[in-house]
């Protein structure tokens, strides 16, 4: 029996890496190449060892698709390309592939200038990298294997969206698998008044992203909200990053949500009139200010610089909109940490407020359970979650769903089994003979036809017999068969004239006695004639079958004559 082999290399039982190796038909196929943000060293890369030791990995990938521009996604492919070694094609939408080399390059800087990290890749790596990508559009035929998704829309992009396709494996995230989140709505009230609260108490506000998803969606609710309340209260990005990342939008605005896409000739939504281009020295500028800063995890950059120098003063305040790996300073403050260690040797007290309210691009746990039950899978995948998170989910999809769910560790294959399908193109002429006797009652009449084979093995057509044969150019050949009916001497004319009313009666076959004669055609195929005194020939041929099977149940059921022995 056929089946589909995965292994994860990243985001197996972990979140962030996401590097996942699916086999299927004879080709190995890789989605997404991502990093993980808590290392800084190799291991914030897939491990590549479990496909080979040493050598290109072109012989073991014949391609990688990436789902999108997150670096949990994306961030891995200079360091597979150009330092572990993969010439073969790397596929992604335009925007994704627009935007990619401008996170990578953006992310090279910041471990270079506060790291001098020595694994990092180099902007000509990132150069040469993206040349191998090719781009594709959007609803192409593609497999199903989602990178993050959310089934609740945004301001800036609509909803996750799925048709029911029924695949044979959904390989799914599960970042929130044990998390049901309060209505946008209501988050989006309390994200509000606690900006409010505290920048009226003459607070700062740091809030954490990364440059692209979150940091546009809260800067257009922001922006509302400071438009109607009437504030002056300056509003922060990062310069640069975040600047780009809104002209990026502007020019992908076709690929956001259907109300921007409506409202953009009037008025472009990303035209932020409170939102400011951020720098350094703004950070010690006393006074209330709301910062957006870069990265989302505050594992490094500027949003690490701008904590460390606000972390002490009680009238500030820390939001975090997003998931944060282990190991990370936002992790540790969602947990509670409130003195930190820093990698200098020195620890930081931390006084302000710390706020966790998830805007996250992930599907919580109601969100994962809807994908699952709208795309109907034979088997489920999960990745990109923690252990115990995957468990719960696992066992709450084959409870309400009864779907086996799987969830492997990195390095791990799983195989699942598939059920063999053939595809056999259908001729529509053969559509069109078949529909138009549709209502009528089964009969081997209405419906045959020739399985077409193309003998290359490459198609299999189910087509009309003439069709075969002007394909084929061939002749046709026939091949008549004659019965012959034994009956009661005498009443053959009569029983010819009852057979021909009781046919016509069935309001499917033409029949008529033969000028001279007393021989009933039908359909100008069968032929009915009186061979004897006691004997009725049929002469039909091969594709007449069901005519002929009705035309002897009326002859056992005449009451007037019986068939002899």
């Amino acid at each position: 029996m056929p089946e589909i082999k995965i292994v994860p290399l990243g985001a197996g039982q972990e979140v962030g890496r996401s590097c996942i190796l699916v086999t299927i038909g004879g080709k190995n196929v890789m989605l997404d190449c991502g990093m993980h943000m808590g290392f800084n060293d190799e291991r914030r890369f897939p491990d590549f060892s479990y496909i080979t030791q040493k050598g290109k990995l072109d012989d073991f990938i014949d391609c990688v698709i990436i789902s999108h521009f997150h670096l949990d996604h994306c961030g891995a492919l200079p360091y597979m390309t150009e330092m572990v070694g993969y010439n073969g094609p790397i596929y992604m939408t335009i925007p994704t592939k627009a935007i990619v080399p401008v996170l990578l390059e953006d992310f090279r800087k910041v471990q270079v200038k506060y790291r001098n990290d020595p694994f990092i890749f180099t902007s000509n790596m990132i150069k040469d990298c993206m040349n191998k990508v090719k781009t594709i559009s959007l609803h192409e035929e593609l497999m199903v294997c989602n990178g993050d998704f959310n089934m609740t829309p945004d301001r800036h992009l609509g909803p996750a969206e799925i048709d029911r396709c029924r695949p044979d494996v959904l390989i799914s995230e599960s970042t929130y698998a044990t998390t049901i989140r309060d209505s946008k709505r209501a988050r989006e009230r309390d994200f509000l008044k606690k900006v409010h609260d505290c920048i009226n108490n003459g607070g700062k506000v740091l809030i954490p992203v990364f440059a692209l998803g979150r940091a546009q969606e809260l800067c257009i609710l922001l922006e509302s909200y400071w438009e109607r309340m009437n504030l002056s209260i300056p509003i922060y990005v990062s310069k640069g990053m975040a600047e780009k990342a809104v002209d990026y939008y502007k020019l992908f605005v076709t690929w956001t949500s259907e109300k921007i896409k409506k409202t953009f000739v009037k008025r472009n939504m990303f035209d932020f009139k409170h939102v400011l281009p951020f720098e350094d020295s703004f950070a010690d500028t006393p006074g209330p200010m709301v910062v957006f800063a870069t990265p989302g995890m505050l594992h490094s950059g500027q949003s690490l610089k701008i904590f460390k120098k606000w972390a002490t003063n009680e009238k500030n305040m820390v939001i975090m909109p997003g998931y944060c790996v282990q190991g990370t300073v936002g992790s540790k403050l969602i947990a509670g940490v409130r003195k930190l260690d820093l990698e200098n040797g020195a620890t930081l007290e931390v006084k302000l407020s710390v706020e966790y309210m998830s805007f996250s691009a992930h599907a919580d746990s109601k969100g994962i359970v809807q994908l699952i039950r709208n795309c109907d899978p034979r088997h489920v995948l999960f990745v990109h979650g923690e252990d115990s998170k995957m468990e719960f989910l696992k066992q709450k999809v084959e409870r309400m769903l009864s779907i086996p769910v799987l969830k492997p560790r990195n390095g791990q294959n799983v195989a699942v089994n598939t059920i063999p399908s053939i595809v056999i193109e259908t001729s529509p002429q053969l559509l069109k003979d078949s529909l138009s006797n549709f209502n009528h009652p089964v009969d081997p009449d209405i419906f045959q036809a020739s399985l077409f084979v193309d003998k290359n093995l490459k198609s299999i057509e189910l087509l009309r017999s003439d069709e075969v044969l002007k394909r084929m150019e061939w002749e046709p050949h026939q091949v008549e068969f004659i019965l012959d009916v034994g009956v009661c001497e005498g009443g053959l004319n009569c029983l010819l004239e009852q057979i021909q009313q009781e046919m016509y009666e069935t309001g499917r076959f033409r029949s008529q006695f033969k000028s001279g004669t007393n021989d009933l055609i039908i359909d100008n195929e069968v032929i009915l004639s009186v061979y004897s005194e006691k004997e009725l020939r049929v002469v039909f041929q091969r594709g007449k079958i069901g005519m002929v099977t009705k035309i002897m149940k009326i002859l056992k059921d005449c009451t007037t004559l019986s068939l002899s022995p």
